[in-house]
């Protein structure tokens, strides 16, 4: 063989694959982060919620997140997904997709989305949906039928999570005007935590609430549900950078930084003001800087993070020992106040401490021309549109599964003595 022909024949696999958009890096990175945010739900969030849980209901609480999430993984795939990033034709484009990727019909498993494959793009955005309908689970557990969550998880996911997606990530109205939600403050906690509180207003109040102490079953594993919720987290926001690249380090470097600000802000409120700093404090102020810096952790600096993620802590303090006091309603974990007030802090301080600089910003007034007022109101409005869509969505859905199955809510011995013996017939612990 010639020797000047061996560097050649060496450099043909490069050369076939230089037209090739597929980078393994990415590819590789984001089915870590599908996995990661997999994670939150049945192992973060189940623990988180059922922790907080009263020993009765706790395998209750855990079947709650479970069962929504594996419903809305398969509703996604039958049409959640075609909803939120198909293509509607006229007007109806700016709440929702298309239904020709029905069953992902038309989509073929070397389709890319980008650098890396489609079908890993529909796998990442199934675990935003799951995590999304279980958010709302925490405020109606312990009174709930299981039945009847189901359904409304299932219809939930296709009437109102995947038309919000596509009005902000998937070209509907609220990305056209520049609409800034990195991960998902609006698609996916303020969206949630709103559906939590409709049900919780729906289904009624828990029975004895608030005169009798409803105390947690572990606070320990609400704790380790939080740390689980927190590593998850990474390829929740760092993973929505989608590739593994500077933006991506960016969202978890701030990521980092809110959380940690958040859990020492409501430690210090807590030692303030009732001087016992509690580890179920700490856990819920984790949340609270996750939530906070969820829609603007591609987006902020350091300093931004930061400022986020303290006076997220603030918000859901606020939510949580004093605006649910006030107006009563049994949000029973405070879905929320954690969620959906974070989340609205988070939406709008987006526009606030978002950096101006034109690679990290989608179209809008901010990129476009440097408003930033202009931006904070596009961010108010985007939050308004959410808000207003789900909420009316929720009632719906709740009224047509509570039909379904004659009802939402349990019966009062069933209540009394526990979900978890009297649907599932099991108990979480054997003692």
């Amino acid at each position: 063989m010639k020797k000047w022909l061996l560097p050649i024949l060496m450099l043909l696999p490069s050369l076939a694959l230089a037209g090739d958009k597929l980078d393994t890096g990415d590819t590789a990175w984001m089915m870590m982060s599908s996995a990661l945010v997999l994670l939150m739900t049945p192992a973060g969030l189940a623990l988180f919620y059922g922790g907080m849980t009263r020993t009765k209901n706790i395998l209750n609480t855990y079947a709650m997140v479970f069962g929504a999430f594996v419903v809305a993984i398969l509703v996604w795939v039958i049409a959640g997904y075609s909803i939120a990033f198909g293509t509607a034709t006229g007007s109806m484009n700016n709440i929702m997709g298309g239904f020709s990727n029905v069953f992902l019909d038309g989509i073929k498993w070397s389709d890319l989305s980008g650098t890396y494959p489609t079908y890993v793009f529909i796998f990442f955005q199934a675990t935003f949906a799951a995590i999304t309908v279980a958010i709302a689970s925490g405020s109606v557990i312990e009174r709930m039928k299981y039945s009847t969550w189901l359904i409304f998880a299932a219809i939930w996911v296709v009437v109102v999570y995947a038309p919000v997606t596509h009005m902000v990530w998937g070209g509907g109205y609220l990305m056209q005007i520049g609409a800034l939600d990195f991960a998902g403050g609006t698609v996916v906690h303020m969206n949630g935590g709103l559906a939590g509180l409709v049900l919780a207003y729906m289904v009624g109040k828990r029975k004895g609430y608030p005169k009798i102490a409803m105390k947690p079953m572990s606070v320990m594993l609400t704790a380790l549900g939080a740390a689980l919720l927190w590593f998850g987290w990474y390829g929740f926001n760092a993973g929505s950078a989608f590739g593994a690249n500077a933006i991506a380090g960016l969202a978890a470097l701030t990521t980092t930084i809110a959380t940690a600000a958040a859990a020492v802000t409501w430690i210090i409120i807590e030692w303030v003001i009732y001087r016992k700093p509690t580890l179920l404090g700490a856990a819920s102020g984790v949340v609270a800087g996750l939530v906070a810096i969820t829609p603007a952790a591609g987006f902020v600096g350091v300093g931004g993070a930061m400022i986020i993620g303290v006076i997220g802590s603030f918000v859901g303090h606020f939510g949580v020992a004093t605006l649910k006091k006030k107006f009563g309603y049994d949000d029973s974990l405070d879905a929320f106040g954690i969620h959906f007030l974070v989340g609205l802090w988070g939406a709008i301080a987006t526009g606030i401490f978002a950096l101006n600089d034109k690679d990290l910003l989608w179209d809008g007034p901010l990129k476009a021309t440097g408003d930033r007022m202009g931006q904070i109101l596009v961010q108010v409005e985007s939050a308004a549109v959410v808000a207003i869509y789900t909420l009316i969505g929720t009632v719906i859905v709740y009224f047509v599964a509570s039909i379904i199955t004659g009802g939402g809510r349990v019966d009062e011995e069933t209540e009394i003595t526990g979900l978890d013996e009297t649907i599932h017939g099991e108990r979480a612990l054997n003692l």
